[in-house]
């Protein structure tokens, strides 16, 4: 085994159609060899770079001019939860597999992520010619009092420009009635700025948020919230050129045409945690992709960890939405 690169046990990743158990956690993946991997990690750290620099890559946007991106940035926010599965992405192993069975399917255009899991992902070879999206602040945590104070604590431009990847990703809370909002749409202008100096396009998640009576933070998903949204979010910085925007799908679907009005910024579809109802998932993305801004998906957990457990069958059917 060369250094850079680790295989996986199994062979082809595309083979476990469904891994791990119905929780989300098992002890080892058989799809991956951690021993190499952790070896290579502990003696060999440059060959996360020496993978990077040598990662064949491909444009942003490929002849179909759409985009899936398959999301998992929600650990480092301490983000584990699937549904009523608390820990469903904390077993590392069975997130990496899952990741490549994603990543080898058909359409998979690439993944958005953070520092820890596209080292692994680079070590695996698995991001050859990928779209790579670095995910950008993950302060935040999810249910810290300090949660809207989202700072930039994941990859930096310069790291995203150093390591050859293709885009940086950022999520954008705004409280009306948190005097610290004003701090993060700063500091979210400066990154657009940075960005768009290294000419590396930057996906902007805006929300306006809220605190419920128990403290609980949550998104306004109605269709006034999102275009306030992201009319704030598009004239952020010094420069649009590079921004695009990965917006919601709102409460009421039929309000996408509006809200969709709102800039001519790129946009792609996130997906967020749809719970059980994965074929109401794929109607509402399936209207929302119509609308001539929206270039794509970016979805994670509905993807990843769907509730019939067959990660296989629900790639392929949002691939097929685009």
């Amino acid at each position: 085994m060369r250094a850079g690169r680790v295989g996986h046990e199994g062979g082809d990743p595309s083979a476990h159609g469904r891994p791990g158990g119905h929780d989300g956690r098992r002890p080892g993946s058989p799809g991956i060899d951690v021993s190499a991997l952790v070896r290579l990690r502990a003696r060999h750290p440059e060959a996360v770079a020496e993978a990077a620099a040598r990662r064949p890559r491909r444009p942003l946007l490929d002849d179909t001019g759409r985009l899936m991106i398959v999301a998992a940035d929600h650990p480092a926010r301490g983000a584990l939860a699937v549904g009523d599965r608390r820990f469903a992405m904390a077993n590392r192993a069975d997130l990496l597999e899952r990741l490549c069975l994603a990543l080898s399917r058909p359409g998979v255009d690439g993944v958005l992520a953070t520092a820890d899991i596209l080292d692994d992902l680079l070590l695996l070879g698995a991001l050859d010619h990928k779209v790579v999206l670095g995910s950008m602040n993950r302060g935040g945590l999810a249910g810290a009092s300090f949660e809207l104070d989202d700072r930039f604590t994941g990859h930096r431009p310069r790291d995203i420009e150093r390591l050859g990847f293709d885009a940086g990703k950022l999520l954008l809370r705004i409280d009306y009635d948190d005097p610290g909002s004003l701090r993060t749409l700063e500091s979210t202008a400066r990154a657009i700025d940075e960005m768009a100096e290294r000419r590396l396009p930057v996906f902007v998640e805006p929300f306006l948020s809220r605190r419920r009576a128990d403290g609980r933070l949550v998104n306004d998903l109605s269709s006034d919230a999102v275009i306030k949204s992201i009319a704030i979010a598009s004239g952020l910085g010094g420069s649009s050129a590079y921004t695009w925007l990965k917006v919601p799908v709102t409460e009421n679907p039929d309000d996408m045409a509006r809200v969709m009005e709102t800039s001519t910024l790129p946009a792609v579809l996130l997906g967020g945690d749809v719970g059980e109802d994965q074929e109401g998932a794929y109607e509402k993305w399936r209207g929302a992709l119509q609308f001539p801004t929206v270039q794509g998906l970016v979805v994670g957990r509905s993807l990843l960890y769907p509730a019939d457990g067959d990660v296989t069958a629900a790639v392929d059917t949002a691939v097929g939405l685009l």
